[in-house]
């Protein structure tokens, strides 16, 4: 017969069934189920625990490794970019014409008086128009400062008058 005490929880309830249960074991018995208790508990920690954390080193080090091997493929490939071309060498008016003369392109420049030059084209295609400006900002020291392109008489041609300047 149980007696039940009001107030008493489940887990003391179920405590005291394991020790009657427990009590009513022999030596030898205790001994067998404290054993197998003891290798399920071992066998729950390596297979819920070590395991999956070995499993996951091993992951994470296979990750590391392959990252290190595409860092080094992308070093030993060097940069995408192309090589900067010399820096043209000259007065700046010269620079600007020489860039112009290769764009087939006629300018007139005029210094500025808050330094820097202005640079005019009459009449001359929009492709080497933006061929001449390109040019100068990558060949030489002179930065950009204004633009301005109005399209002309005929379909593909413009006039120009840009501002270089240091």
């Amino acid at each position: 017969m149980i007696i039940r005490i009001p107030g008493r929880s489940r887990l003391e309830a179920s405590l005291a069934r394991f020790d009657r249960w427990w009590s009513g074991l022999s030596h030898r018995e205790r001994v067998l189920v404290g054993t197998l208790g003891g290798l399920l508990v071992l066998l729950v920690a390596v297979y819920a625990v070590v395991k999956p954390i070995q499993a996951a080193r091993a992951d994470a080090r296979a990750d590391i490794r392959q990252y290190e091997t595409l860092n080094a493929r992308i070093r030993a490939a060097g940069t995408l970019r192309a090589a900067q071309p010399p820096l043209a060498t000259g007065s700046p008016d010269a620079v600007i014409a020489a860039a112009a003369g290769r764009a087939g392109l006629t300018v007139q420049t005029a210094p500025l008086a808050a330094g820097g030059y202005r640079a005019s084209v009459a009449d001359g295609t929009y492709d080497g128009v933006i061929r001449w400006v390109d040019e100068v900002a990558r060949t030489s020291t002179l930065g950009i400062r204004q633009v301005s392109i109005v399209r002309g008489a005929t379909a593909g041609r413009v006039s120009a008058t840009v501002e270089f300047g240091a």
